[in-house]
């Protein structure tokens, strides 16, 4: 009963924060407008609440919303169940199929985690002080690759796993035309493995936004290698943001 009813404040909390800032959500949807236009399919892998689902939507694109916690699975369910335009698939994505122990942040369900390293680097960090993985549930698993079999190829994909971002990049084998990854300064190494893998997928251009200020940190598109280099010499406190990458 405690641990449900610690679940259900993070999600609230979660709602208010993704959804109640209409200068956010704005600044949002300008940035999703340079990749995204009205029909395109969307992947939002990690949906978490579904407020990226929503700028998608917003924007007149069908989405695939991402999402194995079962309780943010039924907000989902909730706010965008009766929408024909959204597919809510309750899995994590990998490199594999099959099942993965997922490792739930009861007060904070936005950190909840499949990488056992994400935690170990979490420990202690600054910016990470209390946050604590006391649940683990098995989830079902599947593959990038396997989710465009099932619904087709996005004109773009957002990732947002909590450190298991390069594992959802070995799961593609086959180009789309943009993605965006989610890195944080305790695991630049997942990061920089991300880069590689796009590299490898054939993206050429890259950029980068710190934090959830939905905004591109660079005036103009860069290299991988650049883009490496930068990430390498942002301070610990930057903490987080995502990296972009267009073929």
């Amino acid at each position: 009963m405690l641990d449900t009813l610690r679940t259900a404040r993070g999600v609230l909390r979660s709602l208010r924060v993704y959804y109640g800032d209409r200068r956010r959500r704005a600044a949002m949807q300008r940035l999703y407008a340079q990749f995204v236009t009205p029909g395109d399919l969307v992947f939002d892998i990690g949906a978490h609440v579904g407020d990226r689902t929503a700028a998608f939507r917003r924007l007149g694109a069908r989405v695939v919303a991402v999402e194995p916690q079962p309780p943010l699975v039924a907000v989902l369910k909730l706010l965008y169940g009766r929408d024909p335009a959204v597919a809510i698939e309750p899995v994590a994505i990998g490199r594999e199929a099959g099942t993965v122990a997922l490792k739930v942040n009861t007060d904070n369900p936005t950190v909840s985690t499949a990488s056992q390293a994400f935690i170990t680097a979490a420990r202690g960090a600054p910016g990470w002080e209390g946050q604590r993985w006391p649940k683990s549930i098995d989830v079902a698993m599947t593959t990038f690759d396997a989710l465009i079999a099932r619904h087709g190829v996005p004109a773009f994909a957002k990732i947002d796993v909590e450190g298991f971002e390069a594992e959802v990049l070995f799961g593609l084998t086959r180009p789309i035309p943009a993605l965006s990854f989610e890195f944080t300064t305790i695991q630049r190494d997942v990061a920089q493995t991300g880069l590689k893998r796009c590299q490898a997928l054939g993206f050429t251009r890259y950029n980068a936004a710190l934090g959830e200020s939905q905004k591109l940190v660079h005036a103009s598109w860069h290299g991988a290698e650049e883009i490496g280099r930068w990430l390498a010499t942002l301070p610990i406190e930057a903490n987080s943001g995502d990296i972009y990458a267009r073929r």
